[in-house]
Formats: structure tokens, C-alpha cells, sequence
């Protein structure tokens, strides 16, 4: 199984704004003062376009799907929470916390990928859980490292344990699941996405390890990334609130390895961090402010990686 690939699926927002239903728990969103939905929107497709060009430009193959304007989904730009792609030809639906993203597993999404000539043979459905209050929110919520057959999962109302181990299960995947925090207001909290605290590449691991209370749970997820040969760079809370867990590694022109994340991330990083990275892959940001402070999220929930086989 390959770590990484060159193939993403990304959605162009019509209707980006800050999510009213998912800042319950994001405590990553903020509110912009004189921001006016109209603005956000076009602001968050400038710097959509931006980021794909960016990605284009090293070699990454991008699938761009606009978003339609039929149902609200202000969160469609973030499209690795409802779906995942596999190299088994196997589709993942994942349930989703907030009503107002279940529109955005639109089945036409589907159908492009497969138009770009790619083989689907499998659709995986988990989304009856919504029924019962159950989220786990994709790839936001489960950290893959597809290589060496680990889900690693920080427990959240969107991470319910119960469906990481239904989903190890029908993956052969082995489940490293811990609780990670945030203090929100003096108080700690719940991360609501293991990936905004780590990123697992092919030779590297990107944790905060200070975000995971427990010492021995702490011990246990830096124990599996470091016997899987990874190297482990560590970054601080404080970076974590500047999108620094949320990267993800990708393959460009002649399998070059990029290590991806918004220019608020890659200005957080220590030369020593970024010395790090860069002795495994090259860096490649763009700036996603806006789509960072309203969606409280970042590069990495803007890719929906695309394992499939080829047609």
C-alpha cells in the first residue's frame, strides 16, 4: 500500500462562510469582523484557486468539482470528512456531525472521478449512523497510514471508537486511538480532528504530542509511529491553533514528495521544524486565511486523496 499519492479530489465553494453548525465544537473558527458571506465566499474561492494552481504547478494531478448551489453546505471546500478512495477500488462514506454537510456526498462527485478514469468496484456506507447520533468524520477524523496498516484516531464527538474499530475491521487496519486537547477558555477540550494534531507521511510523522494529556497514551502513539521507521517532529499547541498538524503529504511530477500546508502553518514552523521536513520532501504552501478562520480548517481537509486504480 502507498503513503501518498498524486491524485486529489478538491470542491470550489459557492457558498463558503463561517458554519454555524460545526463551531459547536471547532473551536479553530473565528469570526472576521465586516466579513459578509458574500466576501468569505470569494475570498475562500480566490484562495481555492490559488492553492490548486500551486499544487498543478509541481505536477499533482487535481480533480477540481464545483460545489452547487442546491443545498447549503459552507464546509463543501473540506470534502476528506465524507468520503475516502482506496486502492482496492473501494469508495468510504463517512456520517457527518453537522446536518448541513450531509448534502455535500453528492453521488455525481463520484461519477467525475470515475469520468477522469479511475475504477470504483465498492461503495462502503457508514452514513446509517447519523440514525444514531454516531459521526466519524473520514480522514478528519482517522489519521491513515496506509503503508504500515494503522488508523490513528483521537476520540471526539466526531470520532465515535466503536465505528474506528467497525472501520479497522473491514480494513485490516490496527487501531491506535487516544483522547487530544485543546485549552479552550481555560478549559481542556476535545480536538475535534485528529488532523489538525498530526500528519503521518512516508518516512515522518508531523505530532503534538503535548496535546495528548495521558503520558501513556502519549508513549503509545509516539512507540507505533517510531517502530514503523518514522521520524517524529513534534510541534507545540500554540502551532497547532496556526493549522501547523493539518499537512498532508503528496506526490508530484516523477513521485517528488511535498509536504503540504497553508503559509499560516508554514510561517508557525521553527527552522529546525522545517530543516526536518525538508530533509525528507519539499515544502509547498499557499495562503488559506480566510478558509482557515472561517472553516476552521486547513490544507489537509481540503484534500480528499484518490487512491483508486486506474481505469
Amino acid at each position: 500500500m502507498k503513503q501518498t499519492t498524486n491524485t486529489i479530489l478538491m470542491i470550489r465553494p459557492v457558498q463558503f462562510r463561517m458554519n454555524e453548525q460545526t463551531a459547536v465544537n471547532n473551536y479553530y473558527q473565528q469570526k472576521i469582523e465586516g466579513l459578509t458571506p458574500e466576501n468569505a465566499n470569494q475570498k475562500a474561492q480566490e484562495e481555492f484557486d490559488g492553492f490548486v494552481e500551486r499544487l498543478r504547478s509541481v505536477g499533482v494531478n487535481v480533480i477540481v468539482v464545483d460545489d452547487t448551489k442546491d443545498s447549503d453546505t459552507p464546509d463543501s471546500i473540506f470534502p476528506n470528512n465524507w468520503i475516502s478512495f482506496h486502492e482496492n477500488a473501494e469508495v468510504v462514506l463517512y456520517p457527518m456531525f453537522a446536518e448541513n454537510r450531509r448534502p455535500e456526498r453528492r453521488e455525481e462527485i463520484l461519477n467525475i472521478v470515475e469520468e477522469q478514469g479511475f475504477t470504483i468496484n465498492e461503495i462502503n456506507d457508514y452514513t446509517s449512523a447519523e440514525e444514531d447520533n454516531i459521526f466519524l468524520e473520514g480522514t478528519g477524523s482517522m489519521i491513515l497510514d496506509r503503508e504500515y496498516g494503522k488508523v490513528y484516531a483521537a476520540l471526539s464527538p466526531r470520532a465515535d471508537e466503536e465505528l474506528i474499530i467497525e472501520f479497522c475491521e473491514d480494513h485490516d487496519m490496527y487501531p491506535v486511538i487516544f483522547e487530544a486537547y485543546q485549552t479552550v477558555e481555560g478549559k481542556r477540550l476535545p480536538i475535534y480532528h485528529t488532523n489538525v494534531m498530526m500528519s503521518v507521511a512516508e518516512t515522518f510523522a508531523i505530532l503534538c504530542a503535548d496535546s495528548i494529556d495521558d503520558k501513556q497514551e502519549r508513549k503509545m502513539v509516539i512507540k507505533h509511529l517510531e517502530e514503523d521507521g518514522k521520524e517524529v517532529i513534534l510541534i507545540t499547541e500554540e502551532q497547532v491553533s496556526r493549522f501547523a498538524g493539518n499537512m498532508l503529504q503528496v506526490a508530484g511530477k516523477d513521485g517528488q514528495l511535498y509536504m503540504v500546508m497553508s503559509t499560516q502553518a508554514f510561517e508557525s514552523l521553527t527552522d529546525d521544524q522545517i530543516n526536518a521536513i525538508e530533509k525528507h520532501c519539499s515544502i509547498l504552501h499557499a495562503p488559506l486565511y480566510t478558509i482557515e478562520a472561517c472553516g476552521g480548517g486547513s490544507a489537509r481537509c481540503m484534500l480528499a486523496e484518490v487512491f483508486l486504480p486506474n481505469a
